[in-house]
């Protein structure tokens, strides 16, 4: 099979989502500009540098009560922050009901029933029990061709990380199961691991 996506797939659902996968998920915490706060997840997200260390994530939707956008992406432009969280297998609910199309003044985490807790070196929440939670400063926006399509970059200034998820001095994904994105709406989780050693090592 061969299409080309302007002229549409024929399929029963668009399968372009499904081509990229796994996606890790960056469930997403923020606040705008009055202190009330918002929990989202992305799975167009990934990191992009480790010195500084940086990441990306593209938003690609808009809500009735924000300007073409989402809250996600008006309250970093109304902050400049943003904190990453990331969602493990037991936190799939929790993380499902975060993605729904509230209004802009429901506050998720209570909707969840997650706790949140203030971040270290920026001015916004984080997901409490989550196994790693970055804190973000965006570096860019970047409007890409699509109506409501951004790209956000960010300089990660701060990490948290749980400590039954070190082991030996690693961080071991295998200790919380990360959930991870696939097509349509189907979710995977990461379970097992295996070392590859470069040729040139």
């Amino acid at each position: 099979m061969f299409y080309k996506p302007e002229d549409g797939h024929g399929l029963p659902h668009n399968p372009f989502n499904a081509l990229i996968t796994p996606r890790p998920i960056a469930w997403i915490s923020t606040q705008d500009a009055d202190g009330l706060r918002n929990l989202a997840p992305y799975s167009f997200f990934n990191g992009t540098a480790y010195v500084p260390p940086q990441v990306m994530f593209a938003t690609t939707g808009a809500k009735p009560d924000q300007d073409g956008t989402k809250d996600t992406l008006a309250n970093i432009r109304a902050t400049g922050v943003f904190c990453i969280n990331v969602v493990e297998e037991t936190m799939r609910d929790a993380m499902n009901i975060s993605t729904t199309g509230f209004d802009r003044d429901v506050d998720e985490f209570e909707r969840a029933g997650l706790e949140a807790a203030q971040c270290e070196t920026i001015d916004c929440p984080r997901l409490v029990g989550a196994p790693a939670s970055l804190e973000c400063r965006v570096t860019e926006i970047i409007k890409i061709k699509g109506e409501f399509n951004h790209v956000v970059h960010g300089e990660v200034v701060g990490i948290h990380l749980r400590d039954d998820c070190l082991k030996d001095g690693i961080f071991d994904i295998t200790t919380f199961r990360p959930l991870a994105r696939l097509g349509y709406r189907d979710y995977s989780v990461v379970d097992n691991t295996f070392t590859l050693a470069r040729p040139d090592d």
